[in-house]
């Protein structure tokens, strides 16, 4: 009997409050909507708010009404408004921000609704697409006559680049320092010295290498975030140090890494950051909560570089185990690509030694091109989200696909051969291995470095099926040891002073060299900007020596291009 009590009392509990809830729903909807019927959902959705609102106390009708929605918001405020209309408003929003973005009384209405606000949706679109989009090889005018030199390193340069603005320029050295540039002035912002650990104290007087705000070895890499908040640096000391750009100061240290870092990459348009060592591994981390999310295994050597783009993807280079893998995060999963130069009865029998072999290929390059074989991957850029490319000790550049396990296209020899004294009296030929490698993100230039004096543009076909060497070179000597190209706003180069001046700078500051010259950019014309890191010796060791001429310096050169 008890148990038929309670069940009954549950049942005169709940008769009333539906029934209660029901009725008040029906107010609602009359008092609102008098010819229409609400849907089930809302019904539904409706006995909830009721019930919570009689546990609370809420008696009165008129307290349980919807509030007035603001048409303003975007999500699901309006349970009547139909799926067109809601996407009709949320265009409209959209519209309305892109308006603001604006500057005001710049242009007119007209312009406003029919040029700028089509092109910015297409541009939107074109760069969440994922596909070259920016075909700037045939408009490239070459480099300009001015270029920034920087000097403030003992030691050779490992990496240099600029936030996407276009108003800072970092550049990192062997000697552990990271010197802050402005690209306005030419100036120096401000150093972060290498930190000398003290290891002698006791107590809390002794500091060690993990503990310190800053790095106390080389540093072989870094790179800046999107939106220009966050720059990572790492090296020898195998931490990825975390720098806030506005403030200057050391923010983390993420440890995890068992040998030196060789690269760092940045996920476009969030604070993702990859990094790559020597241990074989690739980390990533989330800077916008400081936080490590994973690691990524699948090489047998060390790493020597990495890169990335928009998507959740990234690309590396295995150096000795031939290898230039394509991870993809979010299924944890990764495409291996194999370089080197197979044999020739392997390549007969595969049917590809005749098509590898392009006809603009000179006598010499077919001639040599089973000579050099390629045991080192160094270098990798990628150009979209299903392109990329390589570079080897061989000299070779190749062009990948994700949809080929094979190379779409190589091209050999491209910085050259260097000829010296061999131990028993006779001349050795051996081809300068790529350096560095770095394409302007989704379009067809790209840029690469050796030790031959030249950093190399390249312009890729349309299809994306080949790439040829464009005539306008850019002459250095050193070993180029990082390469990023850039676009920038089309006012900044009228704004840098160091375009404008011809005379040499002090020791410590940056030097303008001009040839005949600068040309400032005009309403035809916008800029492109090479960033290179310049040094006596590679990046990762002291094999090989640049001699006279040679300088420890990061470059900054203005590309231009018509519109």
């Amino acid at each position: 009997m008890p148990d038929a009590f309670f069940s009954s009392t549950r049942k005169r509990k709940r008769a009333p409050s539906s029934s209660k809830g029901k009725g008040k729903a029906m107010k609602i909807s009359k008092s609102s909507k008098p010819s229409t019927s609400q849907p089930k959902k809302k019904g539904k959705d409706e006995d909830l708010s009721s019930d919570n609102s009689e546990h609370e106390g809420i008696n009165n009708d008129d307290d349980l009404r919807a509030e007035a929605i603001d048409p303003h918001l975007s999500g699901e405020e309006d349970a009547g408004e139909t799926a067109g209309e809601k996407r009709l408003r949320l265009a409209k929003l959209y519209l309305e921000e892109v308006k603001k973005t604006l500057v005001e009384g710049e242009y007119d209405a007209a312009d406003l609704d029919r040029e700028i606000i089509s092109s910015r949706l297409q541009n939107d679109a074109l760069q969440h697409s994922g596909r070259v989009h920016v075909f700037v090889g045939e408009k490239l005018q070459g480099p300009s006559d001015t270029r920034l030199v920087t000097r403030g390193h003992r030691l050779s340069v490992t990496g240099a680049a600029i936030s996407q603005n276009g108003r800072n320029l970092f550049t990192c050295s062997k000697d552990g320092q990271i010197i802050q540039w402005s690209l306005l002035t030419g100036k120096r912002i401000r150093t972060h010295h290498k930190h000398v650990p003290n290891r002698k104290g006791k107590g809390k007087q002794r500091v060690t290498g993990d503990e310190a705000e800053g790095h106390t070895d080389e540093i072989w890499a870094l790179s800046v975030s999107s939106d220009g908040k966050f720059l990572a640096t790492g090296g020898k000391d195998k931490r990825v140090g975390v720098w806030d750009i506005e403030r200057g100061v050391w923010l983390k240290g993420f440890r995890g890494h068992k040998d030196s870092i060789s690269g760092l990459a940045f996920r476009k348009g969030s604070n993702q950051l990859y990094s790559a060592s020597h241990d074989r591994s690739v980390k990533l981390f989330d800077l916008s909560v400081m936080g490590y999310v994973e690691t990524l295994f699948g090489h047998q050597d060390r790493i020597s570089d990495i890169d990335a783009l928009r998507g959740e993807t990234a690309v590396t280079s295995g150096t000795r185990d031939k290898t230039v893998r394509f991870w993809k995060v979010t299924e944890e999963s990764q495409i291996v690509f194999r370089g080197g130069t197979k044999s020739v009865l392997r390549e007969v029998l595969e049917g590809a030694l005749d098509a590898e072999v392009e006809e603009t290929e000179d006598i010499e390059r077919k001639q040599t091109r089973h000579q050099f074989v390629e045991g080192c991957m160094e270098c990798v850029s990628m150009i979209d989200e299903a392109t990329f490319l390589s570079g080897g000790d061989s000299g070779t550049i190749s062009l990948w696909s994700t949809s080929k396990k094979k190379p779409i296209f190589r091209y050999q020899l491209a910085h050259g051969i260097v000829e010296h004294r061999s131990d028993d009296g006779g001349t050795a030929r051996n081809p300068r291995w790529i350096t560095s490698l770095a394409a302007l993100p989704y379009s067809d230039i790209f840029a690469s470095g050796s030790w031959d004096g030249w950093i190399r543009l390249w312009r890729l076909d349309a299809k994306l099926r080949s790439f040829e060497p464009l005539e306008n070179a850019i002459p250095i000597l050193g070993v180029v040891n990082s390469l990023q190209l850039v676009q920038v706003p089309t006012s900044l180069l009228s704004e840098t002073k160091w375009m404008m001046n011809k005379s040499a700078g002090k020791s410590g500051n940056p030097s303008t060299v001009t040839n005949g010259g600068p040309r400032p950019a005009g309403k035809d014309t916008k800029a492109v900007l090479l960033v290179a890191a310049i040094g006596h010796e590679p990046r990762t060791g002291r094999w090989l020596t640049v001699g006279e001429g040679a300088k420890n310096c990061g470059l900054v050169v203005p590309l231009e291009v018509s519109i």
